[in-house]
């Protein structure tokens, strides 16, 4: 066939990893899975309460293409008080997924052959879908050494005239770092100064160990330059829900609804209730969810720090480790392939990220303990192999 050119755009994901995996576990293989970026718990209970009363009262037709005014109230609300931002339901917009509304926010804003700067390493789909808005992605290395913050210097002279907007992630996948003040306050400067729009990836903005969760949105002048991407896939552990949102400046709005209305028409009625009660209901689970992350985060840290020719910086938010392999002289993908083929480790290749993400792998932890211990034992064992 004669395919669009603009497919090829997107890249590979942690799906394909995982398709490798399952090949592997149906001819016998015992495999550890480190490469999904889903957490293990289930749903909470009162959320999936909430939907199947949803369903019984008949909330299985289209909603506003916007999202319900509940939940769209329930969000502004929780912008408000998780992250000190007064929001105006009038200007959130509820989406399919989160991964959706960066796709249509970039859709909205970028113009042919726009630049926009995109962390590297970074979230898999970002260059992707700039290409598929015909913008032209602007890779910002994240270097360890520097704690993967932005350098403001590399930053501003990445712009140019052609250069819309920024993507920002924090915490970041799949880095696990989180934006400090002084880091967003030299973006924004910068922002404001060459009049750049952001889109501030915060998926992950619940699931914090160290410091707190600042969004560049509530910094004077920014919110008007600033489109919030959440979801609740990550926090209440409802990936398959699909359940996102965007906070947008007021001219966004209605041309992203009215692409969303012309696509994918609306997310999921009953699933926008299940919403609701996510935001407005009992928040132990997540806590208890975080308190289990944390304490995974630390022993994978312990046992990795017992591997020589490896290391990590440990991480401060999301679910991750991004793991430094460069000292053992295989590339990204050659170290992965091996941890599966031999070993039955499945993780993903560093370069999937980015370029700079070459000579890395991603571990997620969001797995049992259990599998943490046999996992790293079999990356030791792994690495002693490699190495010599």
């Amino acid at each position: 066939m004669n395919l669009a050119t603009r497919i090829s755009y997107l890249g590979g994901s942690a799906l394909e990893f995982l398709a490798k995996a399952k090949k592997l576990e149906a001819s016998g293989v015992d495999v550890v899975h480190f490469e999904i970026g889903e957490p293990d718990f289930d749903t909470p209970r009162n959320i999936k309460e909430a939907a199947k009363r949803a369903l019984d009262e008949g909330y299985t037709h289209y909603t506003p293409s916007q999202g319900i005014p509940e939940l769209r109230e329930a969000i502004a609300e929780h912008e408000r008080d998780y992250k000190g931002i007064p929001v105006d339901p009038s200007r959130v917009v509820v989406s399919p997924g989160a991964k959706v509304m960066i796709m249509f926010a970039l859709q909205v804003l970028v113009n042919e052959g726009d630049e926009v700067i995109y962390p590297d390493p970074g979230y898999t789909a970002y260059r992707g879908l700039i290409m598929l808005a015909g913008g032209k992605p602007v890779p910002l290395e994240l270097r360890a050494e520097e704690g993967f913050e932005v350098n403001a210097e590399r930053l501003e002279s990445l712009v140019t005239s052609n250069t819309k907007l920024i993507i920002l992630n924090s915490p970041g996948n799949p880095t696990g770092n989180i934006s400090r003040k002084h880091e967003l306050d030299e973006i924004a400067r910068i922002a404001l100064e060459r009049n750049l729009y952001v889109i501030s990836d915060e998926v992950y903005s619940r699931i914090i160990y160290d410091g707190e969760h600042l969004t560049i949105a509530s910094i004077l002048g920014m919110m008007e330059r600033t489109v919030i991407v959440d979801g609740f896939s990550k926090t209440y552990a409802m990936t398959g829900w699909r359940l996102g949102y965007g906070i947008m400046p007021e001219e966004m709005v209605r041309p992203l609804v009215r692409l969303q209305s012309n696509s994918v028409s609306c997310a999921t009625a009953f699933v926008q209730k299940a919403g609701v009660e996510a935001l407005r209901g009992d928040q132990g689970p997540v806590e208890e969810m975080v308190a289990e992350f944390r304490r995974r985060r630390d022993r994978i840290f312990e046992l990795l720090g017992k591997i020589p020719h490896v290391k990590a910086r440990k991480s401060e938010g999301a679910f991750y480790v991004f793991l430094d392999i460069r000292e053992l002289g295989m590339s990204s993908r050659e170290f992965a392939s091996y941890l599966l083929e031999k070993h039955g480790v499945c993780l993903l290749p560093g370069d999937l990220f980015g370029e700079r993400g070459e000579g890395y792998v991603r571990i997620s932890y969001a797995t049992s303990m259990e599998n943490i211990e046999k996992g790293i034992e079999r990356i030791a064992r792994a690495v002693r192999e490699i190495a010599g």
